[in-house]
């Protein structure tokens, strides 16, 4: 472990404040009355309606939505036995996990006891806390009798994630794996090498979809699990072989699949070798598999490779599963999580890894064109279509099995939840985070000599989602770095109006020169046209010298628009491009345009705007339900901006026939579905949820993006820039270092989807 990231994560757990939760009341407080209703008096009467029928506390409390994270410390993630109290952080890291991924609250709970016994006695009295109990870190053979009985004794769904997490993952993993090699699952050869609570639970479930037992065979440290062998335990008697066999090499002789979960090289590439034509191992061992990736892969053409790391294609990664698995079973109030259940959520993320990619997961992981197929048999953990994937089909399993006692019965109504869900707790910019920290980008900084670009420059290095070039004098820029306590390693200062930039600025003008011909521009007015941030910065990212640029503006951003134009140029099939805030709001994500570039629209600019805003929509792995906004509704003002809208929403729906978009309408219809749906039920966004809001006028999506912040409804990321052949990006030079922050890792993934689409048209070209 580097000293960096020591540093790091202890400053993270450490500052600004210790920890990685805190509670947060859902109901106002602020006065006498609300504390009358909050607490003594009003709360008696909830209590005592749940006295009298106490599934009524799912009605009146949190239970609902509350999972317990509850260890003893004896199995601790890689660090073994090291205690209740030292487990803390990872069982709070996995409330947080909980909480960003499914929308569910959670309390971390350490047991400092090691009896089995004692340590059920106490999770079983403090189960009526919780809707669900999520046990963690408990070492075997004893979490095996923890979880049996509490499932047993408790009624609520209790699962121990170190077990069921990793199988349920690696069997979606397994069905593609073996439909992609051609062989059937009830015929296989399976080896397991490990015979802890992972690898126990994953050859049950396997077992539970169709491989045979008598084709199995278990190894430990001492070798195969032979019934020769004395004193075996019960988990491990359960998958002894009757084969004459002693070693793993000889278990892997003609085996289909490998399982690893035990520790780092003990597969050699002869063992892979030896494994019969289409082979499938996943070697899951963490932090290093049981054979490398590269050998694995060197060893045979045929063979489909799994891990657990994230470095690797195939990952086998329990958070797939665990926040959406608890999701579904709290929604439908399963009082357990059974075999049905769990095997609802294999199906459900195999089936989903067979799916298109939308584009932001591509851009994610540096691809254009994800696919199933050998090196992509399950979705990445980036994707936003697991919640609505996985969550409604453990539910579903939970109702057919009979062991949901509040059956969902609008499925509709369920999947808005969960979209809703998608947006809350800043999610929507983690996932964009981790998104760009994948795949980094060269980012200039127009305004480099300015507090707000400079400390979010540095800001964007440290977390790792490009590495900035900073345009400006470097004089001006290390003396206001010195000042801020910046330090300026790694980042990259380019001065345009520096001598040793002549000959840049010289190519520069001339290829501009060359492209605006036609339109009057001269070699001598494009060279004094380099010593501007905005023309240098853009040329560079138009020479594939950067990637992306942030243009700094401050009163009005006309001037750089107007550049970007002439440099840059608009997308084809366009005649304009425009600007989009995403709001993350706690109820649900709404994309507003446009915020930043058209100061006035006709009727061709507005549908230029519609048509972007439905792409990009898409893009985030949405489905665009439009309200075009006006001060009227369906034609009832005959004003030119009415007409307008009205008439830019009839172009829409005659070139998009299946788009949910309608209009023109005000504010409070598009928003609130139940008034819009009784006064217009001919609309065509009957029943939806409106998610996009495409405005008139600058001046009025501007005022209402900014309200929405002013109010404190949410994070805004943007103003994101539609239209443009390439990622250039416009904020203004005060806006908060945050929100700076947030548009370069919207521009990096821009950038990561422009090269991708650049590289297939250079094949298609050379083809």
């Amino acid at each position: 472990m580097s000293n960096n990231l020591k540093e790091a994560a202890l400053d993270y757990h450490r500052l600004p404040r210790p920890g990685k939760t805190e509670v947060v009341p859902t109901k106002p407080y602020s006065s006498q009355h609300d504390l009358a209703l909050a607490y003594s008096p009003g709360v008696a009467f909830p209590c005592l309606e749940i006295e009298q029928n106490p599934q009524d506390a799912y009605e009146y409390t949190n239970k609902g939505n509350l999972v317990a994270v509850i260890s003893n410390g004896t199995a601790v993630l890689g660090l073994g036995d090291i205690g209740a109290l030292a487990g803390k952080p990872v069982m709070e890291g996995k409330g947080l996990l909980f909480k960003i991924f499914a929308g569910i609250d959670c309390f971390d709970i350490e047991v400092n006891e090691k009896d089995p016994e004692k340590f059920i006695q106490v999770v079983k009295a403090i189960a009526p806390t919780f809707g669900g109990i999520n046990l963690e870190d408990i070492k075997a053979p004893e979490c095996f009798e923890i979880e049996r009985r509490l499932k047993e004794e408790c009624n609520i769904p209790v699962m121990h994630d170190d077990q069921h997490g990793t199988a349920i993952i690696s069997a979606a993993g397994l069905l593609n794996a073996l439909e992609l090699q051609g062989k059937k699952i009830e015929e296989i050869k399976l080896v397991v090498n490990g015979a802890g609570a992972a690898a126990v639970s994953c050859t049950r479930l396997y077992v539970a979809l169709g491989v045979n037992p008598a084709n199995i065979v278990m190894c430990d440290s001492k070798g195969v699990i032979n019934r020769r062998r004395p004193n075996l335990s019960p988990q491990k008697a359960e998958f002894a072989t009757d084969r004459d066999i002693e070693t793993l090499a000889q278990a892997m002789a003609g085996a289909d699949v490998f399982l690893g979960l035990s520790v780092k090289d003990v597969v050699t590439t002869e063992m892979v070798q030896s494994m019969a034509p289409n082979p499938i191992v996943f070697a899951l061992a963490n932090p290093d598999p049981e054979i490398s990736y590269d050998k694995a892969i060197a060893s045979r053409p045929d063979l489909i490779f799994a891990t657990g790391r994230s470095d690797y294609p195939n990952q086998i990664n329990n958070v797939l599963g665990f926040p959406y698995i608890f999701r579904g079973a709290l929604d439908s109030g399963a009082t357990q999580i059974n075999e049905a259940m769990k095997l609802s959520a294999v199906r459900a993320i195999a089936e989903l890894a067979k799916q298109p990619v939308p584009s932001v997961v591509n851009a994610a992981y540096g691809m254009t064109n994800l696919k199933f197929g050998r090196d992509y048999i399950l979705p990445k953990p980036l994707d936003p279509r697991l919640l609505t994937t996985v969550a409604p089909a453990v539910a579903r399993g939970a109702m057919e099995s009979g062991v949901a006692r509040r059956p969902i019965t609008n499925w509709d109504e369920y999947n808005v939840k969960l979209r809703t869900l998608m947006g809350v707790d800043n999610q929507l910019s983690r996932r964009f985070t981790d998104a760009a920290k994948a795949n980094p980008k060269r980012v200039i900084f127009s305004e480099g000599n300015t507090d707000s670009m400079l400390r979010a420059a540095s800001n964007a290095l440290r977390i790792g989602i490009c590495t900035p070039i900073l345009l400006g004098n470097e004089e001006m820029i290390e003396k206001r770095a010195k000042r801020l306590g910046i330090k300026l390693d790694g980042i990259e200062i380019v001065n345009p109006r520096h001598d040793r930039e002549a000959e840049r600025r010289h190519q520069f003008a001339l290829k501009l020169a060359q492209k605006r011909q036609r339109q009057g521009v001269t070699y001598p007015e494009a060279l004094e046209n380099m010593f501007d941030r905005n023309y240098f910065g853009m040329m560079m990212v138009e020479e594939h010298l950067a990637d992306a640029i942030i243009c700094g503006t401050y009163s009005s951003n006309s001037m750089p628009t107007e550049i970007a134009k002439e440099v840059i140029g608009i997308r084809p099939s366009y005649k304009h491009f425009a600007s989009l805030h995403i709001v993350d709001t706690q109820k649900g994500i709404l994309f507003i345009a446009d915020t930043a570039i058209n100061q006035s629209t006709d009727e061709d600019t507005l549908f230029d705007i519609a048509r972007l805003a439905r792409n990009s929509v898409e893009f985030f792995s949405q489905d665009p339900n439009i309200a075009m906004i006006s001060f009227s509704n369906f034609g009832s003002s005959s004003m030119p901006e009415s007409v307008k809208v009205h008439n830019v929403v009839e172009r829409m729906q005659a070139m998009y026939p299946e788009l949910p978009i309608d209009g023109e309408m005000t504010l409070n219809y598009a928003l609130n579905p139940e008034l819009r749906d009784a006064t217009f039920p001919f609309s065509r966004l009957k029943g939806k949820k409106v998610n996009t809001l495409v405005f008139p006028n600058l001046s009025a999506a501007s005022t209402a993006y900014r309200m929405l912040l002013e109010m404190g409804v949410g994070e805004a990321i943007g103003p994101i820039q539609m239209g443009l052949n390439k990622p250039v990006h416009f904020i203004n030079v005060d806006t908060p270092v945050r929100d700076i922050v947030n548009l370069v890792t919207m521009a990096v993934l821009d950038a990561a989807v422009q090269q991708k689409l650049e590289a297939a048209v250079a094949v298609k070209i050379d083809k």
